[in-house]
């Protein structure tokens, strides 16, 4: 079986990428700057060099400043021939410590200088020969050899002496090892600064790059950690970079994920207690059924039917609460007192009850006016459910700075304080004992949709006895009062006089 291969970690992508631009960056700097000044160095010796065919003029002319120019072809007085115009030019023109000088004559020995500065390549028999091979045309040649004495930059200027029919060679060397020394320093200190910057770069990056990066680490090894039995870890969120905001993100999304988890879970199990008890009705009453007793067999059918008729509820009423717990809200412009209005309507024809609107507060909310309308009806049938037969039940509205609430106040046996804090959760009742249909999902239904509308829901005592129940909604936008103008106000007086 092939083993898969273990992929290459962020962190030592990010450093590979930092530090392969970081020494290509480096490299580039320091290769043009040698190159930059190698040119410098070899364009200063190449001057230098061309400043020896000046000099030998200056020699031959002893001063004149209308010397000719060009390859020295001098007829002079004081020099009887090419050897002794070469003696005085190689003693007089004194090379430097990096310099070489001599001159050659066809068939003798070459002219080497006396002098202790300089170095002496006058003995090179290979670099000699190429000398004269290369001034065999009689024209002045730079070059550069690699010799015994190190690589070499050189002029080679033909000298002739008129009545001498001999031709001579002056040679000037320069070593462009040494000259360029400094240079191959200054580089060598370069590459050695550079490696040492890249290391402190990868190892600063590392550190950087391990803090930055720590959070995804953490992130894989929280996801994990995640199991449907445990949603309970979460990510470090020290810092304030993006990084750590990411995690308080994704720590939010955990969190989100982990409540949701625990509601399909309650819903799951306060299900399965809800169904338990109708399937226990109905197959205790068919096993003790008598087939052959029409009358056994059609109460064993009532009562069958009338069960499956309650878990059709519970099924409707599960479907409602998943619907007000995960729909969109249209929300939108509502007028209270026309959703006032309307559940004034519709709440009349309750029976068994004495239905009043307390107060119709004007103005409009921001919501949905369909599922506010449920939520309110539903608080309204819940207090008809629970309330005696006959008692009054008002329903009111208030709009004020602190938002809008939509109450229904009965006059019952109200709700223990103990239980209030319970009542809006799935299949709970403030009392278990009361014979009163129903799935236990009314009031969570509302708190849904109460917290759909980022509100919320609440019990409270009503004065007398009984409970008020409130759907609070956030602050809204309250209207004003027109504004009365001065032809209105005229035209209303005259039309009464």
């Amino acid at each position: 079986m092939r083993r898969s291969r273990r992929p290459v970690s962020a962190r030592v992508r990010i450093l590979t990428a930092i530090l392969t631009v970081a020494g290509i960056g480096l490299a580039l700097v320091g290769g043009v700057t040698f190159l930059v000044q190698r040119q410098q160095v070899l364009a200063e010796i190449d001057d230098r060099l061309g400043n020896q065919v000046e000099r030998l003029h200056s020699i031959a002319a002893d001063g004149d400043p209308d010397a000719p120019s060009g390859p020295v072809s001098l007829t002079v007085d004081r020099y009887a021939d090419v050897d002794a115009y070469l003696q005085e030019v190689v003693a007089r023109l004194v090379p430097a410590r990096t310099e070489a000088s001599f001159a050659v004559v066809d068939g003798s020995a070459p002219i080497a200088s006396s002098t202790l500065s300089g170095f002496d390549v006058s003995d090179d028999e290979a670099f000699v020969t190429r000398v004269r091979e290369d001034t065999a045309d009689g024209g002045i040649r730079r070059g550069t050899a690699l010799t015994d004495a190190g690589t070499l930059r050189y002029i080679a200027i033909p000298v002739s002496v008129e009545g001498d029919t001999r031709t001579g060679v002056y040679v000037r060397a320069v070593d462009l090892d040494a000259s360029l020394a400094p240079v191959t320093t200054a580089m060598t200190t370069y590459v050695v600064a550079g490696i040492v910057v890249l290391g402190v770069i990868g190892i600063v990056g590392w550190f950087v790059t391990g803090r930055l990066l720590s959070p995804i680490r953490h992130l894989r090894e929280t996801a994990a950690a995640i199991s449907l039995e445990d949603l309970s870890a979460r990510l470090p969120t020290a810092g304030n970079d993006d990084i750590s905001d990411l995690s308080r993100t994704v720590n939010s999304m955990l969190d989100r994920l982990e409540g949701s988890v625990d509601t399909q879970r309650q819903l799951l199990d306060d299900v399965r207690h809800e169904l338990k008890t109708p399937i226990t009705i109905v197959r205790g009453h068919l096993e003790l059924m008598d087939p052959r007793d029409q009358a056994d067999a059609a109460a064993a059918r009532e009562i069958g039917i009338a069960e499956l008729d309650r878990l059709a509820r519970l099924v409707e009423d599960i479907d409602l609460l998943a619907a007000a717990e995960g729909e969109q809200y249209a929300m939108a412009s509502v007028r209270l007192d026309q959703l006032t209005a309307r559940l004034g309507e519709l709440i009349a024809v309750i029976p068994d009850h004495r239905w009043s609107l307390a107060h119709v507060s004007r103005g409009r909310i921001i919501g949905d006016a369909d599922r506010l309308l449920q939520a309110w009806l539903q608080l309204a049938d819940n207090a008809a459910k629970y309330t005696p037969p006959g008692s009054p039940i008002e329903v009111g509205s208030v709009l004020d700075e602190r938002g809008a609430r939509l109450w229904v106040r009965d006059h019952g046996p109200g709700i223990p304080r103990a239980a209030r804090h319970r009542i809006f959760r799935r299949f709970d009742r403030a009392d278990t004992k009361r014979a009163v249909g129903g799935s236990g999902l009314g009031l969570a239904i509302v708190d849904a949709i109460a917290k759909g509308h980022g509100g919320s829901c609440s019990v409270d005592d009503t004065p007398g006895g009984g409970a008020t129940f409130t759907i609070h909604l956030p602050q809204t936008t309250v209207d004003l009062p027109a504004p009365v103008r001065a032809g209105d106000v005229v035209m209303q007086r005259e039309a009464t006089a």
